[in-house]
C-alpha cells in the first residue's frame, strides 16, 4: 500500500530527520504525495534555491485531488462534536486524498491521529 508523506514529515526529512522511513519508503516506491502538499513545500525550497530538493519532490508519484466538499464539512461537523478543533481545511483534505485513494498516511500531525480515530484514515 502507498503512502502520503505529508509536508511535516517531508520538512523533518530535509532537515536529517525520520531519513530511515523515508529512504526505506522511496526504496520501495510507496511513496506519494499531491499537490497541496507540494504547494506547501515548493515554494519555500525554490526561494531558497534548493534545486535538488525540488527535483526530487517533483519526481515522486502524485495523486490528483478531488474534493468532496460535502465531505468536508460533515467532517469538520463530526472534528467539532468530538472536541478535535482546529482542524484546518487543508489537513481535511489530505485526510479525504489519502481515504479516497486507499492510502497509508504518514505525518507528524496530531491532527490526523485524531482524526484516524473518527474516520477510516489508515495512518503509517
Amino acid at each position: 500500500m502507498s503512502v502520503l508523506v505529508d509536508s511535516s514529515v517531508w520538512i523533518e526529512y530535509f532537515r536529517g530527520g525520520t531519513q530511515t522511513t523515508i529512504d526505506s519508503l522511496i526504496d520501495e516506491n510507496l511513496v506519494v504525495v499531491n499537490d497541496l502538499i507540494l504547494s506547501e513545500l515548493l515554494p519555500p525550497l525554490h526561494l531558497r534555491r534548493q534545486r535538488r530538493l525540488t527535483s526530487i519532490l517533483k519526481e515522486v508519484k502524485k495523486h490528483p485531488i478531488q474534493v468532496d466538499w460535502d465531505d468536508i464539512v460533515q467532517t469538520q461537523i463530526t472534528c467539532l462534536r468530538n472536541g478535535i478543533n482546529k482542524v484546518g481545511i487543508p489537513d481535511l483534505i489530505i485526510a479525504q486524498n489519502a481515504m479516497q485513494n486507499g492510502l497509508q498516511l504518514l505525518s507528524r500531525d496530531k491532527h490526523f491521529e485524531q482524526l484516524s480515530k473518527l474516520l477510516p484514515l489508515t495512518m503509517y
